[in-house]
């Protein structure tokens, strides 16, 4: 499939630098993204499921984040369900980027991924 027909949707933030290489990344390469700007939409709930099902749960919270630090959640035990509904509330809480490619999802900077992706 030529370049030109895929189209990459990206979830994150400006403000993130991993956000922001993996925007270069497609479009320097001439690939159409759609970004989906995190603090102006949150990511749906069926979209972040898809993520914690290929991932699990805990690879998508980004435990570094000054968010995490922010609300208290160092000593949290939740269950899966509820984790997915925080990080739908609190797209700050997510490790960026999350990028999709029809089926295939990576989280975080994946260029190695990517290019194979793009073949």
């Amino acid at each position: 499939m030529p370049p030109a027909e895929l189209q990459v949707q990206i979830f994150g933030t400006k403000k993130n630098a991993e956000t922001r290489k993996a925007l270069r990344f497609f479009a320097e390469r001439r690939v159409k993204t759609h970004f989906v700007d995190l603090q102006e939409r949150a990511a749906a709930l069926g979209e972040l499921r898809r993520f914690a099902q290929k991932f699990g749960v805990e690879k998508l919270i980004d435990r570094e984040s000054k968010r995490f630090a922010e609300l208290g959640l160092r000593t949290a035990l939740y269950g899966e369900e509820r984790w997915l509904t925080i990080l739908a509330d609190e797209p700050l809480l997510l490790r960026q980027p999350l990028a999709r490619l029809q089926h295939k999802l990576t989280i975080g900077m994946q260029d190695t991924t990517w290019k194979e992706w793009l073949g």
